[in-house]
């Protein structure tokens, strides 16, 4: 295990799951202008949990989703999505602080620690994929009923709580790959050996040089 690529992939990793944390409340999911003059003009925006519309001067009013039930799919399994992401996150932080080299927690167990911090780098993959599935799903939505010219509803553009969760997921998958890449998730102990030689192991002072070479005969020499 390479401690320095541990330590970049754990900081990719908590940055990541910070990230899937802020975007997960964001309300610029998706956002909409409304042109008039300058009393009408009014900016509606929504994300997963409610529906909020700012005016020119300021004003804005939120309302939450009244129904789960009520929603559409995509944004139930966005829910879920993202939720499940902070859970793995949760879980493949603490995995990684227990598992890198740095960490006195895990013990001198190098096999142990390895084996926790791949897991952990497996989880941070999985929080990635999630994220990435929710924030891509809910924005082919909405480009699709931008470029429906039949969509009778107000037309959304991409906001900015997409973009964070598009980032968070590439950090998660890349410090998810990188400390799964640095483990090794073998059975081999990380101590040295000691060196053992093939032939027999004889005890005792060494022999000098007189009584070696009267060991060979004549005929050994050339």
């Amino acid at each position: 295990m390479d401690p320095v690529v541990e330590v970049v992939a754990l900081l990719l990793g908590f940055i990541s799951w910070v990230m899937v944390g802020v975007a997960l409340p964001n309300r610029y999911w998706k956002t909409s202008t409304v042109d008039g003059n300058v009393i009408t003009t009014s900016t509606i925006y929504e994300n997963l949990w409610m529906s909020c519309a700012t005016d020119s001067t300021g004003v804005h009013n939120c309302r939450e989703f009244p129904s789960l039930l009520a929603l559409n799919g995509y944004i139930q399994a966005s829910r879920a999505l993202m939720i499940t992401s902070v859970v793995l996150g949760t879980f493949g932080l603490l995995g990684a602080l227990l598992g890198v080299q740095c960490s006195k927690a895990g013990g001198e167990n190098y096999v142990l620690k390895g084996r926790i911090a791949g897991t952990a780098g497996v989880l941070f993959i999985l929080q990635g994929v999630c994220t990435m599935v929710a924030v891509s799903w809910y924005a082919f939505n909405i480009t699709q009923e931008f470029f429906d010219p039949f969509y009778p509803g107000t037309k959304y553009e991409i906001g900015e709580g997409l973009y964070i969760g598009w980032c968070s997921a590439v950090l998660a998958i890349a410090g998810g790959s990188c400390l799964t890449c640095s483990c090794k998730m073998g059975t081999e102990e990380k101590y040295p050996l000691p060196y053992q030689t093939r032939g027999t192991v004889y005890s005792g002072a060494a022999p000098t040089r007189s009584v070696a070479a009267s060991t060979y005969g004549r005929n050994a020499y050339v």
